[in-house]
C-alpha cells in the first residue's frame, strides 16, 4: 500500500529527521542532567552520594524508554496485516501531537526550567530525600527518550524505510552532534546560545510536525477514511520533484509535495494557521504578563 514515489520521497528526508530528532531530545536531556549534576557540585555532594541518585534515576530512565521502544515494535508486528497501516498512522498522528506539545512545553517552562529543577533538589537536600534526585533525573530522561521512542517510531511509519543499519548510523551522528551542540552551548557564546537554539530548532520541530500531519492524511486518503477531495491541483514536478533526494528531503522535513490534492493543502492551511495564532496569542500573554 506504500506507493514507490513515496518510499523514493522520504528515504532521504526519514534519515535526516532521525538525526535531527535524536539531536534536539538529546541536547534537552543532557541540560537537565547537566543542571542537575551542577547543582550537585555547588552543594557539595559529600561522598557522591546525589551522583549515585542521579546517574541511576538516568540509566533507569533510558532503560524504560527503550522498554517502551520494543513494545511500540512488538505491538506493530503483532497485530494483523490488514491493520498495520491503520497503527503506524495513529503512531504518526501521535508523533505529530507529541512535538506540538514539546515546542509549546519549552515555551512556557524552558525559561523556570533550571529554577524549578534547582527548588526541587535544595528541598529534596533539606530532607535527605536522596531518592527524590533519582526521581527527577529518571523522569526528565524517561519524558525526553519516551518522546524520542515515540516520534522515531512515528517518522519511520511515515517512511518505511527498512534500512536498519543507516537508522541507527544516523541516530548516532543525531546523538554526536548533542554532545557537541551541549558543549558549545555550555560555553555561553552570543552567537549560538540557548536562546537561539531553541528557537531555531522550534520552527523545525512545527515543520516536521507539519511533514507527519500530511503523511498520516496521506495514509488515511489511502485507506479510504478520508477523500482528497480534489485531484492534482498543480505539478512542480519539473522544478522540484518530490521523489528526487533533494525534493524528498524538502517533502520529508515540511510536507512538501509536487502533485497535492485539496485535502494536503487544506491540512497544511489549517495546521500552520492555527499554529501562527498559538504563537501570536504565546507572545501576547508573555508581553501581558
Amino acid at each position: 500500500y506504500w506507493s514507490q514515489s513515496d518510499q523514493a520521497r522520504n528515504v532521504s528526508g526519514q534519515l535526516v529527521n532521525v538525526a535531527f530528532v535524536i539531536w534536539r531530545e538529546s541536547v534537552e536531556a543532557l541540560l537537565v542532567i547537566g543542571i542537575l549534576s551542577a547543582w550537585l557540585a555547588r552543594s557539595g555532594d559529600q561522598g557522591g552520594r546525589g551522583r549515585i541518585y542521579l546517574w541511576s534515576g538516568v540509566g533507569t530512565g533510558l532503560l524504560l524508554s527503550v522498554l517502551l521502544g520494543l513494545l511500540l515494535v512488538w505491538f506493530g508486528e503483532s497485530v494483523p496485516e490488514e491493520t498495520q497501516q491503520l497503527y503506524q498512522t495513529v503512531a504518526i498522528f501521535i508523533a505529530a501531537a507529541l512535538i506540538i506539545q514539546m515546542v509549546f512545553w519549552m515555551r512556557t517552562r524552558g525559561g523556570t526550567l533550571k529554577r524549578d529543577l534547582e527548588t526541587s533538589l535544595t528541598d529534596a537536600a533539606a530532607r535527605n530525600h536522596w531518592w527524590s534526585v533519582f526521581l527527577l533525573a529518571l523522569i526528565a530522561v524517561a519524558r525526553e527518550g519516551s518522546e524520542t521512542v515515540v516520534f522515531l517510531y512515528g517518522v519511520l511509519a511515515a517512511t518505511r524505510m527498512d534500512t536498519v543499519l543507516a537508522t541507527m548510523a544516523f541516530a548516532a551522528l543525531g546523538f554526536i552532534l548533542a554532545l557537541g551542540t551541549y558543549s558549545l552551548l555550555l560555553l555561553g557564546s552570543r552567537i549560538f546560545s540557548w536562546r537561539v537554539f531553541f528557537k531555531v530548532t522550534e520552527i523545525m520541530l512545527l515543520f516536521l510536525a507539519a511533514s507527519l500531519l500530511v503523511s498520516g492524511v496521506d495514509n488515511l486518503v489511502s485507506l479510504g477514511y478520508v477523500p482528497a477531495l480534489s485531484g492534482r491541483l498543480w505539478d512542480t514536478s519539473a522544478i522540484l520533484p518530490d521523489s528526487g533526494p533533494v525534493g524528498g528531503l524538502v517533502g520529508a522535513l515540511t510536507g512538501y509535495r509536487a502533485r497535492p490534492d485539496l485535502i494536503q493543502i487544506l491540512v497544511l492551511a489549517i495546521y500552520w494557521g492555527l499554529m501562527s495564532w498559538a504563537l501570536f496569542s504565546y507572545r501576547g500573554a508573555a508581553k501581558s504578563a
